[in-house]
């Protein structure tokens, strides 16, 4: 699939009869065209010169020449489009002002030159819907040009001249208004999208050379100046600095930057020089896949937009035999023609579409922005519609509801074997792990000695319970209790354990087939956010938090109790994870946070899953919903975005539909008027936009969430 930027589409409605005649093009059967967005995405077999054809049409076009792309696309879209903006506000002010004259001087005018006068005002800001209506009734095809088309000049037959060059004139206002709230919206989520520099300043020979950052390389050396952006992913070669990572991780305080730290494209350098060393071409890196993830969660429809869209389709033709049998069967009865004409051209005006498919896509593209904004990444307004509705949080234990920071605290040795070297056996069996509970593990071997000289053994996972590695000698295993018959345990090696579980430690056990060689306390730190964002997610109106976790009964209760969880599943292997979230899922709508690591099948499980992962490649691409920080704080706001995005919505519709509804009930009394009929549609049109466009306000918490000051350790 090729994905293309559109330019010309005037209105939600008319993107999706685009959609439908840009697909009965020769191999074109999955095209989709996407309004928030202004993209049309493709298959690579389908004739171009055919779909130019079919934009052309409309009024539409492609933003690029066809098949002449750029790998250098990340952000910096530039609107060609603003000077036709202008010009039609400039043509609808032209129409406007002459029509208020027209209006006022029409004691004074003879009635040939009023009807020429008000021609003219509605051709100024009416002519190409008028084209576009032409060809469509030609064609049999009723969208809302077409309808609007009719309108027009069936007002100027029956002599109400005035009322139809204003239905002109309402109608083009009507579709700026619409574009400019779409508009409005694009630009907030660009603004967060341009946010990778064009150039970086590349080091050769010790000489500095400007060039694209699509040109550089893995290992190339840059120099980023205090001020500049950082090009793309890389090491801090030489030199410190404090860096602003808000782009990624929505974190606004500096952090400290030196030799040997990682940094993100995107970032900014706020005061030092840095020389950096690429370890990610652009097109790799987490700025790239932001980029990449968030214009797809634009394109991605929801379910409840799926259904507006259905109910659009089939509402303006229903709306068009409305009119009809308004114009037909009262005249027949009273015989009154011109009044009851006159009704039906106000209903199909009323027939436009336009502020219910409106209702949903700029309140989803707002929420997503806002989401990005505090740095968390979205994946979908499907899983922003699902936030909105979770029954149940599920969170794994280590690295999400704790630090993740583990230290072995206490150590039981077996008597000493002098052939045995616990600790280096330690260091060989995780080897280059980097889960925390390794870590902690190798940091404590290292202390003790170990050097990673034992000689090569054969490493295995056993699932849910650890490793084994197999030597010429014998096997040795280390995880946990499961790993060891009742028969290997000593007295004292089962005391030592059980007062390390009473203790609320993680315990790592290493061992052979017949004894217990040396067992490890492990303990962690609950986060100090932990607490506060349970409570936030019950407020929310999440039912239950869960914590689930492989580790012992009595750790798990301890850090449950802290944290303020309804309940905790301990002992758990992998598998264990994934039957409990398959089974709470058939009764309630379930999220699993981890830290992306090695929660993978359980977040997949999960109806909504979300990562905690500082924008790392494993979290990016598992999860549904990635918070850029690992910092669970931020997890209730884009619940609470995910609820007033619903609710405007749901707003949105009832405004839409509710307006229209009272404008066919004064068909009755034959009360509605054309200026009324275009005011509903208008009116309602501008309070969808304006009432989706508060979304991309954040809130007084969201505020002081971003410019929350970090702890320095």
């Amino acid at each position: 699939m090729e994905k293309h930027k559109i330019t010309g589409i005037d209105c939600a409605n008319c993107a999706l009869e685009l959609e439908r005649d840009i697909r009965k093009v020769p191999n074109a059967k999955e095209a989709k065209l996407t309004y928030a967005t202004e993209t049309l995405v493709l298959p690579e077999n389908v004739d171009l010169d055919q779909v130019s054809k079919v934009l052309a049409r409309e009024g539409a076009a492609f933003a690029e020449i066809p098949n002449n792309h750029s790998d250098h696309d990340h952000g910096h879209d530039h609107d060609h489009s603003a000077g036709s903006h202008k010009k039609e506000l400039t043509l609808l002010a032209v129409s406007a002002v002459l029509f208020a004259a027209v209006m006022m001087m029409e004691a004074n005018l003879p009635r040939w030159a009023e009807l020429i006068l008000y021609l003219i005002a509605a051709s100024i800001s009416g002519y190409t819907t008028f084209l576009r209506g032409l060809r469509n009734l030609f064609r049999f095809r009723f969208t809302i040009d077409t309808l609007m088309t009719i309108a027009m000049i069936g007002a100027f037959l029956i002599g109400e001249w005035r009322e139809g060059a204003m239905v002109a004139i309402l109608f083009g206002l009507n579709e700026y208004l619409e574009g400019y709230g779409m508009r409005r919206a694009q630009q907030s989520m660009k603004s967060l999208l341009s946010l990778a520099p064009e150039t970086a300043t590349l080091i050769i020979d010790g000489k500095e050379r400007e060039v694209g950052i699509e040109n550089l390389a893995v290992g190339d050396k840059v120099i980023v100046k205090a001020g500049e952006k950082i090009p793309s992913d890389a090491r801090v070669y030489s030199g410190s600095s404090n860096v602003n990572e808000a782009a990624i991780t929505g974190e606004a305080v500096p952090v400290k930057k030196r030799e040997g730290d990682d940094v993100f494209g995107g970032a900014v350098n706020q005061d030092g020089t840095l020389i950096l060393s690429i370890t990610k071409v652009y097109k790799e890196s987490s700025m790239a896949k932001i980029f990449a993830l968030v214009e797809e969660a634009q394109s991605q429809q929801t379910p409840l937009e799926l259904a507006i869209d259905k109910f659009a389709r089939f509402y303006t033709p229903v709306i068009l035999v409305l009119a009809m049998l308004v114009m037909l069967v009262p005249g027949a009865i009273t015989g009154d023609w011109n009044l009851w004409v006159y009704q039906g051209l106000a209903i199909l005006i009323i027939g436009c579409p336009c502020a219910l498919v409106l209702s949903s896509p700029i309140a989803l593209m707002a929420g997503l922005t806002r989401s990005a904004k505090i740095g968390v990444l979205v994946k979908s307004g499907v899983f922003l519609e699902q936030l909105a509705k979770l029954d149940e949080v599920v969170m794994d234990k280590t690295g999400t509801l704790t630090k993740g920071e583990l230290s072995v605290v206490s150590t039981w040795l077996a008597p000493a074997d002098p052939t045995i070297n616990v600790f280096e056996i330690v260091r060989k069996m995780e080897g280059e792990s980097h889960h925390p509970l390794a870590l902690a593990l190798i940091t404590e071997a290292e202390k003790q000695g170990a050097n990673n000289t034992l000689a090569d053994g054969s490493v295995r996972t056993i699932a849910g319970k650890g490793l084994e590695m197999t030597t010429e000698d014998t096997s040795y295993f280390l995880g946990n209790n499961r790993l060891f018959e009742e028969a290997t345990w000593s007295i004292d090696a089962k005391h030592a354990y059980d007062l390390m579980l009473k203790e609320g430690m993680t315990v790592a056990i290493l061992g052979t087939k017949t004894d217990i060689l040396a067992i490890f306390g492990i303990r962690d730190q609950l986060r100090e956010e932990a607490k506060e964002t349970v409570a936030a997610l019950k407020r929310s109106g999440v039912k239950q938090v869960t914590m689930l976790t492989g580790d012992n009964a009595e750790s798990a209760q301890l850090m449950a109790e802290k944290a303020g969880l309804d309940q905790f599943k301990a002992n758990l292997l992998p598998e264990d994870k994934v039957a409990y979230i398959k089974e709470a899922k058939e009764k309630r709508l379930v999220a699993m946070v981890g830290d992306g690591i090695n929660d993978s099948p359980a977040l997949a499980t999960a109806q909504v899953g979300i990562a905690m992962g500082q924008g790392s490649d494993s979290a990016i691409e598992v999860a549904d919903v990635v918070l850029m920080q690992s910092h669970l704080k931020r997890l209730p706001f884009v619940v609470d975005i995910g609820h007033k995005v619903q609710r405007v919505i749901h707003w949105n519709i009832g405004i839409a539909l509710g307006l229209k509804i009272i404008a066919l009930l004064l068909t009755i009394p034959g009360w509605l008027t054309l200026w009324f009929a275009i005011l509903s549609d208008m009116g309602a049109t501008v309070l969808v936009t304006l009432i989706s466009l508060t979304l991309l306000i954040p809130s007084k918490a969201e505020k002081e969430l971003l410019v929350e000051k970090k702890v320095e350790e």
